[in-house]
């Protein structure tokens, strides 16, 4: 006797032997449903009673469900990439009460001697950066045994959905089950889930969308950033968790986006490059000055740091030249004045009002770009300190 097994994708049926059974291949998937970046909405306004954008408070403030530890500040987040992840960036975001991911690249006397110097007072604004690897772990625990002060972790893989990598957050959580821990990079919920039930505190949302990222043109794997936000935001906060949606930003009204969509923090990196506290060769080119930026997965920081590009991989970043933009201040004043003037569009008085009062409307266009294109009106030529001491 035989059977028939019918495809319900509509095919020809099998016919299959009781005692040979063939299982039919799995076929791909695909999710209709439209996907969403930030290029593809604008938040509608709302009526407001507030009169000025200094009504607004950006500040926060967390538990974390399972640190337990309480968190306020502002939630800006510099990326852990070692031109943006440094010290120098960490002292001035601290003074606007917003954290620096440091990277994971300083030693343990690099980070003894910021710590006990000027850092000492500002280490609540600051994550401590880490691989999974063993030797990622036992730098983590030194770290951690020198410098007590730091109380949040950033356990950073381009791939979150990697067994070791929820395996790592358990053992981490288990060994340190005080400290927050900031992990990712995901883009569903189901693995936001995972990774909360795993120990995490605070989940990395983003695949791909970085400025110098190209994770999604070398292997296709990606979500629009929007949507991961939307998404991820939902199941972490239906845990108690929190989610941080990194990278895909290229102007203020970007974090604004992410905020209104349900981001608990926001983690900046091509947005905060070329600055004087950033990492970065300085170039010089018919006059203007350029600073070096690359994602960590770039040919450039695997020289760098791992003496070049494994046989088995490829770079997934690229390296360019950011022009040279002077202080970081300026520019984190006006990330921050950008997300306060959204929250008095939306009639927000504080940020956390900012998701529950905002509605995206989908729009074919976002700029007139006649003049500019999303860049700031007669932007001053700026030369760096050295350059400006060498004049003198």
């Amino acid at each position: 006797s035989s059977r028939q097994l019918v495809s319900p994708w509509g095919r020809r049926p099998r016919i299959c032997k009781p005692d040979r059974v063939v299982s039919l291949a799995a076929m791909p998937f695909v999710d209709t449903e439209v996907k969403l970046d930030f290029k593809d909405v604008l938040i509608r306004p709302k009526r407001s009673f507030l009169s000025s954008r200094s009504q607004v408070s950006l500040d926060r403030t967390f538990t974390f469900p399972n640190s337990k530890q309480e968190w306020t500040g502002v939630p800006l987040i510099a990326a852990n990439m070692d031109t943006i992840g440094t010290f120098q960036v960490a002292e001035v975001l601290a003074k606007k009460k917003c954290i620096t991911a440091i990277h994971k690249h300083y030693t343990i006397d690099e980070w003894k001697e910021w710590a006990a110097g000027k850092g000492h007072d500002i280490l609540q604004y600051v994550a401590v950066s880490t691989g999974i690897l063993q030797k990622d772990i036992d730098k983590l625990a030194e770290l951690l045994k020198q410098v007590p002060g730091v109380k949040m972790i950033c356990i950073d893989v381009a791939n979150g959905y990697s067994e070791a990598f929820v395996q790592c957050i358990r053992d981490v959580r288990k060994r340190w089950p005080d400290v927050t821990i900031m992990a990712g990079n995901v883009v569903t919920k189901e693995m936001t889930e995972e990774l909360i039930f795993s120990g995490a505190d605070i989940i990395k949302v983003g695949i791909g969308p970085g400025s110098v990222c190209t994770t999604r043109k070398q292997t296709g794997v990606g979500y629009p950033q929007l949507s991961a936000v939307l998404e991820c935001a939902d199941a972490a906060h239906g845990l108690g968790g929190r989610i941080v949606s990194d990278g895909g930003c290229t102007c203020p009204g970007d974090l604004c986006k992410a905020f209104g969509g349900g981001a608990d923090f926001v983690m900046l990196g091509g947005m905060l490059a070329g600055h004087d506290e950033c990492g970065g060769e300085i170039v010089e080119e018919n006059g203007s000055f350029f600073k070096i930026f690359y994602g960590m997965s770039s040919d450039t920081a695997m020289k760098k740091h791992a003496g070049g590009v494994a046989e088995y991989r490829s770079s997934e970043g690229k390296t360019v030249k950011v022009p040279y933009r002077g202080p970081i201040e300026e520019t984190i004043r006006d990330c921050l004045g950008g997300v306060r003037s959204a929250c008095t569009y939306v009639g927000a008085s504080e940020l956390k009002e900012m998701e529950r009062r905002t509605t995206f409307i989908r729009v074919t266009q976002q700029l007139n770009t006649v003049f500019t294109d999303s860049t700031k009106v007669n932007p001053v030529k700026v030369e760096p300190p050295a350059k400006r001491a060498k004049a003198a």
